[in-house]
């Protein structure tokens, strides 16, 4: 029966380029998106860019541009990506517009009203330079595990440990280098741990869709029960209830009646989803409302990666269901993409870049055909190796799939004028060819494309191998002399793999669509591209055979991945660091200070305490870490250089109020590798470093 289908992938954040994960996220949508429309299904296949958020807001910042501005220049982007990878969404569309802001602020008003929406005070680091509640990703400190420095506010690289971001040691914000201080703010949550959404989600993850598919995968499922237990008793579930709001300085959704606070952006980045499909039916002429009546027919299918399945598998359908909206039918979550085992790393030379992969002149559709032979329906990772994609492409396109259409053509052309004809049962022919792309079909529903294409290539193979132990090429020989029997078998056995290839290429067109396009119209004649059903009309004529696809080029693979980056050193051995510009340097005030006192600090090998005056009519107390390189006799009186505008930083010796600079190497083991910087003599405390 024919299905309405509602196809998302996930909203890519609007702060840079897409890159490799994304296409093969919009690659095996795209492939399955295609394959139900063949099908006979209606498919409304939809994307947005992910536009709110505390990144975007500072990036935008730093470049002395709007937000919107931003993702405006990373939007315009998006059409070579697509278009360069045969990738066919119908609408693609933003965060930030009239219908996400209706759509997410209609949402809110209906949980509250529904009673899953409450208010608490929260205390939260707040950067006193920058003006703002810091994200855990903007705070750094020392690990409370190991110790290691420079680390985030919410978890360690280094030894993997989680934990919140007042328990960093010596935590800093990233923005300004400046000490966050706890401050108190009213924030808004929605009830996740509310016994009834509880009892939902452990039937929607639990339970199947109206095509009797389950709605999550056996290892979505499995880390469900992580956080929603076994289901047997509500002590048993392990939900919090979930942080909605965010403070000003904010870019995103203000939040009705309450002046000051915008939704969180994973409140209305899934919402996004919706709005982006009332655009388009918009468009359209369709009815949205009635697309998606929690009573109707619609299905709502959502492409995720495996690092997103908490929003998606929990807040995103509790969030549809206390609102009245329809939730989701499946959720389809992909894995990974790693190159030969390993993570991609540009550093190593390993990273692979979309455009750079089309602007070399690879073929979109051989990376279409791996990422395809290597997905399957399980959350696996998916690992490029470059002498693996060679072989592939090389040996099944080209040497199995192709291969047929060259070699059988060539003989009905030069021999039959185009023209196809069979010996013996033709609709015995039909039906296999029928039968072998209805499996394959089914396979590629269930996204065991993996699958599918070993199915497709065994085929190829059965037909190659009848070509091969038919030998037209001997029977050809002799075909002026030969008997209309020998030329009737000749022109069967060229007929019978073209029919083969037709359904091969049937069979194929979710994955190659712009050549299979090319077959259907410029080889068989079609007016229209194939359908499944198609697989199974033997075609009664061809045109003359044009080249179809080239052999992937060794050197094609060495010109795919950039070079490992290489920092420019310094004459002292250090990379220079990221360039900034005149806006930033101005954040920073340098002052001349005079070392008015200076003594070593009790209980510590590395700190002395100076005693600065900058020309405030008072004077600074700051701690510095030189006291391997410095006695205190020796900068007493000295001039120096101090940060004057860096938050005080309060230390269990007292506070330090600045900075003083220094210079070394930055892997200098000496003592005498540290030095202090001095003012030319004459300058006097307080004047301004410009």
């Amino acid at each position: 029966m024919p299905r309405t289908i509602f196809v998302t992938t996930a909203l890519p954040y609007a702060n840079g380029s897409f890159h490799i994960g994304h296409i093969m996220e919009y690659i095996q949508a795209d492939i399955w998106v295609r394959a139900m429309r063949m099908a006979g299904h209606t498919v409304h296949f939809v994307g947005a860019d992910d536009a709110h958020g505390a990144p975007i807001m500072l990036k935008a910042e730093s470049e002395g541009i709007t937000p919107q501005a931003l993702v405006a220049r990373y939007a315009g982007e998006r059409p070579q990506y697509l278009d360069g990878f045969h990738i066919r969404f119908d609408h693609w569309h933003s965060t930030d517009s009239a219908e996400n802001i209706a759509l997410s602020q209609d949402i809110y008003r209906k949980l509250k009203a529904a009673d899953f929406i409450y208010t608490r005070s929260i205390e939260q680091f707040f950067d006193p330079v920058k003006g703002m509640f810091l994200p855990d990703r903007y705070i750094k400190g020392e690990c409370p595990r190991c110790h290691a420095k420079d680390q985030y506010g919410d978890a360690c690289e280094v030894c993997g440990a989680v934990y919140a971001p007042t328990d960093l040691i010596e935590p800093y914000s990233t923005l300004t280098r400046a000490r966050p201080v706890l401050k108190t703010s009213e924030h808004f949550f929605f009830r996740l741990s509310d016994p009834r959404c509880v009892q939902f989600l452990q039937d929607w993850t639990t339970g199947s869709n109206a095509n009797g598919q389950k709605r999550l995968q056996a290892e979505v499922l499995a880390k469900t029960r992580e956080w929603l237990g076994s289901g047997e008793a509500d002590s048993d579930a392990n939900l919090a209830d979930w942080d909605i709001s965010r403070d000003e300085p904010y870019f995103g959704i203000p939040i009705p009646d309450a002046p000051g606070k915008y939704f969180y952006v994973w409140l209305d980045a899934p919402v996004g989803y919706l709005a982006s499909l009332k655009a388009y039916c918009q468009k359209q002429g369709i009815d949205f409302d009635a697309l998606l009546d929690p009573e109707g027919d619609t299905e709502q299918v959502h492409f995720i990666g495996k690092d997103i399945v908490y929003f998606h598998a929990l807040f995103w359908p509790a969030m549809l269901k206390f609102s009245g909206r329809k939730t989701p039918d499946g959720l389809h979550v992909h894995g990974f993409i790693t190159v030969s085992g390993e993570k991609m790393s540009k550093s190593r030379g390993t990273g692979i870049s979309p455009i750079r992969y089309l602007d070399i002149g690879m073929n979109a559709e051989w990376l279409r055909y791996y990422m395809a032979a290597k997905l399957n329906a399980r959350v696996e990772d998916l690992d490029f190796n470059p002498q693996d994609f060679i072989a592939r492409v090389n040996s099944d396109l080209v040497g199995k799939y192709v291969n047929i259409a060259s070699r059988a053509a060539n003989f009905i052309s030069r021999h039959f004028d185009g023209k196809l004809s069979y010996i013996g049962d033709e609709q015995a022919l039909a039906a296999e060819q029928r039968q072998i792309a209805d499996d394959i079909r089914k396979d590629f529903e269930l996204r065991e494309y993996g699958r599918a294409i070993r199915r497709i290539m065994a085929h190829a193979d059965q037909i190659n191998q009848a070509f091969d132990a038919a030998q037209p090429w001997v029977l050809a020989k002799g075909l002026a002399s030969a008997s209309d029997e020998q030329k009737a078998g000749l022109q069967n056995i060229c007929s019978r793999a073209l029919a083969g290839f037709k359904a091969l290429t049937v069979m194929l067109t979710p994955v190659l669509p712009a050549l299979a396009d090319r077959v259907a119209r410029e080889l068989f004649g079609e007016a229209r591209a194939f359908l499944w059903a198609d697989a199974g009309v033997l075609p009664r004529h061809i045109a003359p055979f044009k080249h179809l696809m080239q052999r992937v080029e060794p050197k094609m693979l060495d010109d795919l991945f950039e070079p490992p980056e290489q920092p420019v050193p310094t004459p002292g051995g250090e990379a220079i660091a990221d360039t900034i510009d005149i806006k930033d340097f101005g954040k920073i005030d340098l002052r001349v200070a005079q070392i008015v006192e200076c003594e070593e600090v009790e209980g510590s090998d590395k700190l002395l305490r100076l005693t600065l005056d900058v020309g405030e009519g008072r004077h600074r107390q700051v701690f510095s870490g030189i006291k391997s390189a410095y006695a205190p006799s020796d900068l007493k009186g000295k001039l120096t250089v101090l940060v004057a505008n860096l938050a005080p930083r309060k230390m269990r010796f007292g506070v330090s109020e600045g900075m003083v600079l220094a210079a070394s190497h930055a892997d200098s083991k000496t003592d005498s590798g540290l030095y202090i910087l001095e003012p030319w003599p004459g300058a006097k405390p307080g004047m301004r470093i410009s």
